[in-house]
């Protein structure tokens, strides 16, 4: 008879697995150093092309746009306008406010008397007849003229800047109107004659309160056409361009008389204007 199978010791049974439990992962301690941020280089470096990608965008936008709506400089050299930039910006405003009608009538250059081409060559750009649109001296005779004023300088701008600016800017003093003001400064002394120039000056400058233009201002002062100014009256339409607000025929202001004294005297040392007009 065949024995019974041995049954094992207890000590030979091996003991049961127990699962441990998992130990919480430990709190760093209060003042550790976060782990660096491996990919922020990376990531600066993609905000700064996104930048770039965006300034470029929006900078071929700006130059399509104004290419698209820069004004063909060369066309004024043979058209004349029926309006400009600063008496379409008074329209807009006498609606809004309420305000006069603007004044404003063409008159060709050979009608505008020669009296007002030299009082405005003599009040606002003495060298204007031998730059080309820009110019040093104006700057030093505005700051002359201020200290003989007694009031804030006027604008140096030359006459050729002054035109591009009535016939297609703003009066603002954004620098980058400024850039687009010396270009087409430089495009009108480049494709017009300077007594065209001067004639688109004299038909759209303002010389009043809604009033623009030779034509409209001496019939407004003085109820005559441009083409029969004094050279008194000249020179008290001449006196005003630099405040037309504040100057003019009209104005009872002892600065705009002063102003209008300095315009006779340069009137009579610059005879010489009166060859070129």
């Amino acid at each position: 008879m065949d024995p019974a199978p041995a049954t094992p010791s207890p000590a030979h049974v091996p003991p049961a697995e127990v699962p441990t439990a998992q130990a919480p992962p430990s709190e760093a301690p209060s003042g550790a150093v976060p782990p660096l941020d491996t990919d922020a280089p990376t990531k600066r470096r993609r905000r700064r092309r996104g930048c770039l990608w965006t300034l470029a965008i929006l900078t071929i936008a700006y130059v399509g746009w104004e290419a698209v709506n820069w004004p063909d400089v060369a066309w004024y050299a043979d058209h004349d306008p029926n309006t400009s930039a600063f008496v379409e910006r008074y329209r807009r405003r006498a609606k809004r406010e309420d305000l006069p009608p603007v004044r404003q009538r063409w008159i060709a250059y050979r009608h505008i008397s020669r009296n007002l081409k030299q009082a405005v060559v003599a009040a606002e750009d003495m060298e204007f007849f031998d730059h080309h649109g820009f110019s040093s001296h104006e700057l030093e005779a505005a700051l002359r003229d201020a200290w003989e004023e007694k009031a804030l300088p006027r604008g140096a701008s030359t006459i050729s800047q002054q035109t591009a600016k009535n016939l297609w800017l703003s009066p603002s003093y954004n620098p980058l109107r400024k850039v687009k003001e010396a270009v087409l400064t430089w495009q009108l002394e480049r494709n017009l004659e300077k007594r065209r120039i001067l004639e688109l000056y004299l038909n759209f400058a303002e010389f009043g309160p809604g009033t623009y233009g030779a034509e409209a201002a001496a019939r407004r002062y003085f109820g005559v056409s441009a083409s029969r100014l004094s050279a008194g009256q000249a020179a008290r339409l001449a006196a005003g361009l630099s405040r037309p607000r504040s100057w003019h025929p009209g104005a009872k202001s002892r600065s705009y008389e002063r102003r209008v004294r300095i315009v006779l005297r340069r009137m009579a040392q610059a005879r010489w204007i009166l060859r070129n007009v």
